[in-house]
């Protein structure tokens, strides 16, 4: 599905509102992204194609005791129902995504989500600003996983341990279809907890990165 069919018009516009009001409170540069997924998991649509082809030679196999009278063209059918099996195993890992995510793995999702989230800081510019103050929230619909990296004048202030609970509730707000609000309530959390922690706005303060989410399906 789409990244955009997750978000009404209206909650789009909420998060950008709750990005700039954060931005008020603190010297925080938050930056939202939001991609579909962050790999293709061939490896597990392939796992999913294996077993597949398992089932189709067991279930040729237990045609051959099944059936008495045999013929030469019974043979073919051990053939057939293994590529059966794999295209059959293939489809289903595309089209149910819970067969997909089980077959990749949490490890691996993890990792991938991980690795394309440090690709968002850099490439959305979130290192670039004055006081080193960037901050990514990054979500992964498919693997219902959220990042949360920071730049160093952030790390400075908040420990990475201080971000779990935001992330927490906010990848359980996906796995619940209430992506929008999840989001904007993990802004306004951030925002807090930016605030809370020192991370204190100059008076000479300038927007330096856009504040509407970034969407992506790629």
């Amino acid at each position: 599905m789409p990244v955009r069919d997750y978000f009404s018009d209206a909650e789009l516009a909420a998060v950008r509102e709750a990005t700039e009001d954060a931005e008020k409170r603190t010297a925080g540069e938050l930056v939202c992204v939001v991609v579909e997924r962050s790999d293709h998991y061939e490896d597990a649509r392939w796992r999913a194609a294996t077993l597949g082809a398992l089932a189709g030679a067991l279930i040729a196999a237990y045609g051959f005791y099944a059936i008495e009278a045999w013929e030469p063209s019974f043979f073919v059918w051990p053939a057939v129902l293994t590529l059966v099996g794999i295209a059959a195993g293939w489809l289903v890992a595309v089209a149910v995504p819970a067969v997909e995510r089980e077959l990749a793995g949490a490890e691996a999702m993890r990792d991938r989500v991980h690795h394309r989230a440090a690709t968002a800081f850099v490439s959305e510019k979130v290192f670039r600003t004055r006081d080193r103050t960037g901050l990514l929230i990054f979500l992964s619909l498919f693997e219902r996983r959220v990042e949360i990296l920071c730049d160093e004048g952030i790390r400075d202030k908040v420990p990475d341990e201080a971000w779990s609970k935001i992330t927490h509730r906010l990848a359980t707000g996906i796995d619940e279809g209430r992506a929008g609000s999840a989001l904007v309530e993990a802004i306004e959390a951030c925002g807090n907890l930016l605030a809370e922690s020192g991370v204190e706005r100059a008076d000479d303060d300038v927007n330096e990165l856009a504040d509407g989410p970034r969407l992506s399906d790629e």
